[in-house]
């Protein structure tokens, strides 16, 4: 699955420097800081939603709401 991800985002990062080509010269810096936001962003959006659902998978997001609920009698 990880090479999925990451083949996506090489995939964005070539879209984001041939749309950026088209609006003038790529300096090595803009090349650099475009693979490295484009990348490392699909890269940590896809983790973070992965890790998302694994914790509602697993059962942990019911725990944290279990844990948080307060019953009737603390109200007394």
């Amino acid at each position: 699955m990880l090479a999925w991800i990451a083949v996506a985002g090489v995939l964005m990062v070539a879209g984001a420097l041939w749309y950026l080509s088209l609006f003038g010269p790529l300096y090595l810096s803009m090349v650099l800081a475009t693979i490295g936001g484009v990348f490392v962003s699909t890269l940590l959006g896809c983790g973070l939603f992965a890790a998302a659902f694994f914790s509602d998978k697993s059962g942990h997001d019911r725990n944290v709401s279990e844990a948080t609920q307060h019953g009737e009698d603390a109200a007394d």
